[in-house]
Formats: C-alpha cells, sequence, structure tokens
C-alpha cells in the first residue's frame, strides 16, 4: 500500500506529521508518502532513522490553513498538500489519503478541486464519521460535522455505509443502526428524523429504532446517525464531559490526602479508563462516501495520533471498504425503490 499523509495538516506541522508518518511507517512496513514542502519535510526526517523505512516525499508549495475557507482555499492553492496528495488518491498512485488539516479542506479537495476523488455513484453527501468510546466497547457516529442541514435520504444512506464500515473495519456482526433523536418513540424528533426512521424501517438493517443521547456512551447501538449539526455538537459535549471528568477526579484526589494513597492504587485504572477516552488512539475521523479510503485527524493531534490515522487507512484499504460501500448504497437504493413502488 502507499498511504499519502499530508505533511502540513496539523498544528504541530510539519514536525508532528512527519514523525507520526516515520512511526507508522516503521510500525505498519507500508508505504507513507509525506505530501507538503519538501525542505521543511526533509529537515524533520533527518532526526530519525528513516533510512530503509518505506516512505517517501511529494513537494507542495502551498499549505491550506485552519482558518480559511476550504473549497475558497481549495481553487485558490491547486499546489496545497491537500490537492496534490489528493491527486496521488484519484490518479490511483495511492491508496488512502490521510489529514490531520482543515476537515472542510479535505471535504472540499475529495469533491472541488482538479485533484478531486469524487463521490460514491448514488452517495448524495458524504459524511465525517467517527468512533467513539462507550461502557461496553465502542460505537460508531456519523455525520459529525460535513453536512450541518440534512436530508432523510442523507440519513439513510449514512446509516448504510456505517454499518458497513463497522463491519468491515470495526469487526462487529450484523451492526445495530440506531437513528439520534429527543426520544425512543417512533414518533418523536424533528420532521427529517421522523422521515429518516421510516426510510430506516425498509432498508434490511439492524435497526434498534431512535437512540437518545445517553444512548451513545451506553452502547446501546453500533452506529448511530445523525446530521452534522447534532453529530458535531454531540462529539464535542462527549469530549468535553471526558476531559472535565479526569480534571475533577484528580483534584478531587488531590485535595484529601487519604483519597491520594487510594488514586495511587488506582492509578492503573485511571490510566487504562484515560487512554479508551483519549481522541489519539482512534487516529482520526473516516470520510464516508467519497470514491477512496480518506481519514481526517484533530488539527492538535501529536505523533502518536497521527501514526494511529495512518493505521485506521491501512485498515480500511485493507478490507476494501470503498467497493463494500458501493455495493450496499447500490443495493440499498435498489430496495428503497421496490418499497416505493
Amino acid at each position: 500500500m502507499r498511504i499519502v499523509l499530508d505533511a502540513m495538516g496539523s498544528d504541530g506541522a510539519p514536525a508532528v506529521d512527519v514523525e507520526g508518518g516515520v512511526r507508522a511507517a516503521r510500525r505498519f512496513g507500508q508505504e507513507v508518502v509525506l505530501v507538503g514542502r519538501e525542505d521543511l519535510i526533509r529537515s524533520e526526517m533527518s532526526k530519525y532513522s528513516a533510512d530503509g523505512l518505506p516512505s517517501s516525499v511529494v513537494n507542495a508549495t502551498e499549505v491550506i490553513e485552519m482558518a480559511e475557507h476550504p473549497s475558497r482555499a481549495v481553487r485558490n492553492k491547486p499546489d496545497s498538500s491537500m490537492v496534490v496528495g489528493m491527486k496521488l488518491v484519484r490518479d490511483a498512485e495511492a491508496d488512502a489519503f490521510v489529514s490531520m488539516g482543515n476537515s472542510g479542506g479535505v471535504l472540499a479537495s475529495a469533491l472541488v478541486s482538479s485533484g478531486r476523488v469524487g463521490r460514491i455513484k448514488g452517495v448524495s453527501r458524504p459524511a465525517i464519521s467517527t468512533v467513539l468510546p462507550t461502557v461496553s466497547g465502542r460505537c460508531f457516529l456519523l455525520d459529525i460535522g460535513a453536512n450541518a442541514d440534512c436530508k432523510p435520504e442523507w440519513l439513510a444512506q449514512f446509516a448504510v455505509m456505517g454499518a458497513v464500515y463497522a463491519q468491515r473495519v470495526m469487526g462487529v456482526d450484523n451492526p445495530r443502526v440506531g437513528l439520534l433523536s429527543n426520544g425512543e418513540e417512533d414518533t418523536k424528533g424533528s420532521q427529517m428524523v421522523q422521515e429518516a426512521h421510516a426510510l430506516l424501517r425498509g432498508l434490511g438493517l439492524n435497526f434498534v429504532g431512535n437512540v437518545e443521547g445517553k444512548d451513545i456512551t451506553h452502547g446501546r447501538a453500533d452506529v448511530i446517525v445523525t446530521d452534522g449539526f447534532v453529530g458535531n455538537v454531540a462529539l464535542k459535549t462527549a469530549e468535553g464531559v471526558g476531559s472535565m471528568m479526569m480534571s475533577l477526579i484528580k483534584s478531587e484526589i488531590k485535595s484529601r490526602p487519604l483519597a491520594v494513597l487510594g488514586g495511587l492504587l488506582a492509578k492503573p485504572a485511571f490510566r487504562a479508563a484515560a487512554k479508551r477516552l483519549d481522541f489519539r488512539e482512534y487516529g482520526g475521523a473516516p470520510l464516508l462516501g467519497v470514491n477512496g479510503t480518506v481519514i481526517i485527524g484533530h488539527g492538535r493531534s501529536d505523533a502518536r495520533a497521527v501514526e494511529n490515522a495512518v493505521g485506521l487507512a491501512i485498515e480500511s484499504t485493507k478490507h476494501d471498504l470503498i467497493e463494500a460501500i458501493r455495493q450496499s448504497v447500490h443495493d440499498a437504493a435498489a430496495a428503497l425503490a421496490t418499497a416505493s413502488a
């Protein structure tokens, strides 16, 4: 495999991205193609024993910054690391694209630029997705930001794509699919949610109905579907609550002398819990619905997060995710057409 890594993406680029890319090449044994300002990338690579590793560098003179308007930046910066890297995937010179940069820019470069990968035939809108920890394991949430306003049929497609990902990459047999709403009853939710609920009933998925916010972390569903606005709020809220809880526990332990001893004894448990809540362990968020494997990571990623994002791209490619989604979207469209006939 050849995995393209946008070496200019993260807040700490290129140092963080290059270190993560080198670590990934060493760990997974697959070629990592670092795209960006070649002089800066090679300067960073010289800090590591990278000789003999499956890695290469492709020069790109421009960078799409976090604060830039995504589609405008993609059009105005054709030699940016995002556009150049995405073009490698489009031209079948690489198998996947990974970036810790502007998520809107990644989406736009996949769909708008001359180097675009494009949508899978039949997919109305791509969705950004992520894995979240639950009390019993993990769940897959989408959309988390690509589509603030959605149509019911888009949510139905998100469900199909999410179920394929959960089965192929996460290893969940017959994944349970839930629709995020403000109540479990079929009649709850906005008109869009209610119409999406009816569509999901006819897709042949293991649809468990509406799920509430509390059900995300309780593990009631393996795949949870929502629009990008609600999904992004839910994700950021979960991250904030997790961070707050760890800080409160540490603060309360330190304020009680006797609790310090208990805290020391419980330190391995706290460390294990923190690891499960750490976004760096999951690497990045798959952009589903585009005609190529694309992983988007946090701008604040460190080298470990970059390394794991590359690993996620490798895992997705290995399981032929794109072809599986293409077939499932086709089958779902046929099922909906038959139901409405």
